[in-house]
């Protein structure tokens, strides 16, 4: 029986599909429809950590956090350089402060 999904999936899930006897059926996303698809895939990456808290799920949510920064032209050291460089002059989330208000 058919399932739908119409969703981005990893490079090899067609492989892994076909290995387990069924037939995929995709397409390749390309300019705005891959961007589109892109930031879908990361609110479901986040929805499944939050929902499951499991490490696995934060792994994937890096990857598309990858895939957006080159799309945007960034490479993973760069995005590593703007993430330490916002650390050094805002800090990080290690405290847990929430800022209540600002009087």
């Amino acid at each position: 029986m058919p399932r739908e999904y119409d969703k981005l999936v990893r490079d090899r899930i067609p492989d892994i599909v076909e290995a387990n006897g069924e037939r995929p059926v995709t397409h390749v996303a390309e300019g705005e429809e891959y961007d589109r698809r892109l930031a879908e895939k990361l609110d479901e990456e986040v929805a499944e950590f939050r929902d499951s808290g499991d490490p696995e799920e934060l792994a994937d949510v890096l990857e598309v956090v990858y895939a957006l920064a080159a799309r945007a032209g960034v490479s993973r050291d760069e995005l590593e350089r703007l993430r330490t460089e916002k650390v050094d002059e805002r800090g990080g989330f290690e405290d847990g402060v929430v800022l209540e208000r600002v009087e």
